[in-house]
């Protein structure tokens, strides 16, 4: 058959200018196309074959990449299906079929700018080569057929199709003719007839293709997609190779997590726990996070909607068969199949955390101490798991220095507890430890858990997780309305400073004029034994000092000094109050100072608190 030229509908004719005309984001994707095309080739050869084992023919199955500078030209060659002059004019010759107008529709929309996400909408990924090429030409040769054809479009809105001599066995061949630079952005762009560019760009994209893609008569891609096999066919030191390969981490990491979803969805994916922080974790959150695969082919690096910003810290891949490869991103964040791997990967990465921390406390306490004020976070981001979340956090406790569960700790509840008592504030357990507030508790002999993370000062704030069943209840003993003693003791407590109300007025004014600018209000307390004065209420200073960090407006945020009413110094200085005493105020301003200091501030002028130290030492020793 001679030469048949055709001629694409005028909305395709219109569609491939657009296409060579626009200023596109990310060209390579064109060769991720044109191998992702030959895989599939490969795939439907293969199950042409088991299907009728005559078509079998002794060639290896591959995929083979050519250049050749000198005719800028760039070709793909696969041993695959092939495909027939009808399979040529069914899918090449008809461009995003009957979704043509609406992708023109889009493109026009978005300013005439091609991006991925239209074109993977609209299934037109081999008219991705006209971004680069400004000619193409396919060979081709079906299988079980003697017949060659090929097809040739410049991307001008024709194309044609005519008989070849001859290909030596089924598959393809697409030869594209590279477009030369045209202007500045042009100039700067990629060569994609340079070796380290193509190796670059197939290493990105189609590393874990099934099939050898051969380069410069080197095996270029890994081929190592390690999550498709059997968990009991691989071993420790595969899995450690494949995260260092995958991450550029030289560390070998924490723990996997395999996944091999069957089903209405079916996907596999193999997920890591580093043994340690990146450095730019917390500065980056961005980077790094879980990549998406489809039937082994990359279409994008931490995929947002795969996995919750609290577990960013975990490193892996996703793939799904089920999903097409050229769906967009912005229809993968709305996808139902996306919904249910996000759902599955989750419990599985709960379910796994769940069982190191039962078999394994070293290794957890590993993973805690490295990601766990971030996998925290997710107590306030995720309604749904903050329960999960709390079940397996560490957490540090006043009964000693070993890290305990909320569940252990509920365990060593005395009888009539009511809650969990909890403190937070610091940013160390050592500093949690020497707090005012913890003297009842202590004298009780309550445990209280000191919570240190600055995430856990906002758990407690937030009553939606104040966890229903009474004694699941997390209770921040820094809240006025949570208290050590018993009901007949609060009520003792408050006849006793009702008696002292007299006595405490005018302490009470001199410390409020005294005071004006750093407390709401100033109370005699029974609740502390040890310890004169203690703050309460309010943002704690580390979160105060964590949100001016972060560029925030800090809230007025008083709070209310207690003062021990048994204290010795309290004593004295209500009676020097009435006295009218000048001393009373150096000494109302140390006691600040100190119950400051204990909640994790620096005396706002360090020299004048040193002078009125002084000033007391001196008066002790009679100087």
């Amino acid at each position: 058959m001679s030469e048949e030229k055709f001629y694409f509908q005028t909305e395709a004719a219109e569609l491939l200018q657009l296409m060579i005309g626009s200023v596109y984001s990310n060209k390579d994707i064109f060769l991720r196309e044109i191998i992702s095309n030959a895989s599939d080739a490969l795939d439907k050869r293969r199950i042409e074959i088991l299907k009728n084992s005559e078509l079998a023919e002794n060639a290896n199955p591959e995929i083979k990449i050519e250049i050749n500078t000198d005719e800028k030209t760039l070709s793909v060659s696969d041993n695959g299906v092939g495909m027939s002059r009808e399979d040529l004019i069914n899918y090449l010759g008809t461009i995003a079929k009957s979704g043509t107008k609406e992708f023109l529709k889009a493109a026009r929309s978005e300013n005439k700018e091609l991006n991925e996400d239209l074109i993977g909408k609209f299934g037109v990924g081999f008219y991705s080569v006209f971004m680069v090429a400004k000619k193409v030409e396919v060979v081709t040769r079906k299988i079980g057929t003697e017949k060659t054809f090929k097809f040739i479009s410049d991307g001008t809105g024709e194309y044609t199709i005519e008989d070849f001599p001859t290909r030596n066995e089924c598959g393809t061949t697409v030869t594209l003719f590279m477009r030369d630079a045209k202007d500045e952005e042009d100039s700067a762009a990629k060569n994609y007839l340079d070796e380290w560019t193509i190796k670059e760009i197939i290493h990105k994209y189609s590393d874990f293709i099934s099939y050898p893609v051969i380069f410069k008569d080197e095996t270029i891609n890994s081929r190592k997609a390690i999550w498709q096999r059997s968990e009991s066919e691989i071993t420790e030191d595969e899995y450690n190779e494949f995260y260092k390969h995958l991450t550029n981490d030289f560390s070998e990491p924490l723990t996997h997590i395999k996944i091999n979803a069957e089903g209405s969805t079916n996907f596999k994916g193999l997920l890591f726990v580093p043994s340690r922080a990146p450095f730019d974790l917390f500065m980056n959150p961005q980077s790094g996070g879980v990549s998406l695969y489809i039937k082994r082919v990359f279409i994008m690096n931490d995929f947002k909607s795969l996995i919750p910003d609290y577990l960013r810290f975990i490193r892996g891949v996703i793939d799904s068969e089920d999903l097409p490869l050229n769906i967009s991103r912005e229809i993968l964040q709305d996808d139902p199949i996306i919904r249910v791997i996000k759902r599955s990967t989750q419990r599985k990465i709960f379910g796994e955390l769940k069982k190191l921390l039962e078999k394994d406390r070293e290794k957890y306490i590993k993973f805690w101490l490295e990601f766990g004020r971030i996998f925290k976070e997710g107590v306030i981001q995720d309604k749904e798991y903050s329960k999960k979340i709390l079940e397996i956090s560490l957490f540090r406790t006043t009964a000693n220095d070993e890290w305990t569960t909320i569940g252990e700790y509920k365990s060593r509840m005395k009888p009539d507890q009511k809650g969990i008592f909890c403190l937070a504030g610091r940013d160390s357990a050592t500093a949690l430890k020497a707090s005012p507030k913890l003297d009842s508790y202590n004298e009780k002999g309550y445990e209280v858990l000191l919570m240190t993370d600055p995430v856990d000062e906002v758990i407690l704030s937030d009553l939606r997780f104040i966890l229903p069943d009474s004694e699941d209840r997390l209770l921040n003993i820094s809240d006025s309305d949570v208290s050590a003693q018993t009901d007949d003791e609060k009520k003792s407590a408050e006849e006793k400073i009702k008696s002292l109300e007299n006595d405490f007025a005018p302490l009470k004014k001199t410390a409020m004029e005294v005071l004006a600018k750093k407390i709401s209000d100033v109370k005699l307390s029974l609740s502390l034994t040890g310890s004169a004065a203690s703050l309460t209420g309010g943002l704690s200073f580390q979160m105060q000092s964590l949100m001016r960090s972060a560029g925030h407006n800090v809230p007025n945020s008083p709070k209310t000094l207690e003062l021990n009413a048994e204290h010795p110094v309290v004593k004295k200085l209500m009676s020097m109050a009435k006295d009218n005493s000048e001393k009373v105020s150096d000494i109302l301003k140390i006691l600040y100072d100190q119950a400051a200091i204990l909640e994790g501030a620096l005396p706002d002028d360090p020299a004048d608190f040193a002078k009125r130290i002084n000033d007391l030492v001196a008066i002790a020793i009679g100087e």
